[in-house]
């Protein structure tokens, strides 16, 4: 039966996980580009909602005990996320100034279509190999809803993941409006120089927390 711990569980799992989420990184940056495009758009929001469903049961189940009691694993995924940043800010802003039209404008007939498996093996890299993902869904997510009492816990868990869900589908959406805008090169550079803007503003932010813990 679905109780009022039950509902407080699954709230504060949709609005901590949503406040998180809600923000222009990789990820959410790379989803809109493929519902822009009209590419494999609904096996991008199930990978990201499954993913993010799974990393917080992981940090809930106990992960996120592990790496906020080890601050040399905490120091090595600030640095990692620093530089997987870096790089990725970086590279947009490299198709900013010296990609072809061909390469910038996603939905140019010329272009090779990927594959769902090339589609999702980028997202997996953006999602798994960024460490600031770790630090956020598993280390900050699962400890707070570690914290619920019971089979609260996965309340918490399936609050998240609704949350994920409701901001992926809306981000589809809004790329698959943004299409008539999109269909001008000069837009997508726009979306590259704000994700570069965007990940090098992250990595100055990290960037303070990769000192060796004393």
């Amino acid at each position: 039966m679905w109780t009022a711990n039950a509902s407080s569980s699954w709230l504060a799992g949709f609005t901590v996980c949503l406040s998180l989420i809600v923000s222009i990184g990789a990820q959410n940056l790379y989803v809109l580009r493929q519902a822009v495009s009209g590419r494999h758009v609904r096996a991008c929001v199930a990978w990201c909602v499954a993913s993010d469903a799974l990393l917080i049961a992981i940090g809930v189940a106990g992960m996120a005990q592990l790496l906020g009691g080890s601050p040399a694993l905490a120091h090595w995924l600030s640095l990692g996320g620093a530089l997987f940043l870096l790089s990725y800010g970086l590279f947009a802003w490299w198709r900013v100034w010296a990609a072809p039209d061909a390469q910038v404008d996603a939905s140019a007939g010329g272009m090779a279509e990927p594959s769902l498996l090339g589609v999702l093996g980028t997202l997996a890299v953006l999602t798994l190999a960024n460490p600031h993902v770790y630090l956020d869904t598993v280390v900050l997510v699962g400890s707070i809803g570690a914290r619920q009492d019971g089979a609260l816990k996965w309340v918490f868990v399936v609050g998240a993941a609704s949350a994920s869900l409701v901001w992926f589908a809306a981000l589809a959406l809004a790329g698959r409006r943004l299409q008539g805008v999109f269909a001008n090169p000069l837009a997508w550079r726009a979306l590259d120089a704000l994700t570069g803007a965007m990940m090098l503003a992250l990595a100055g932010w990290m960037w303070p927390g990769v000192a060796l813990p004393g």
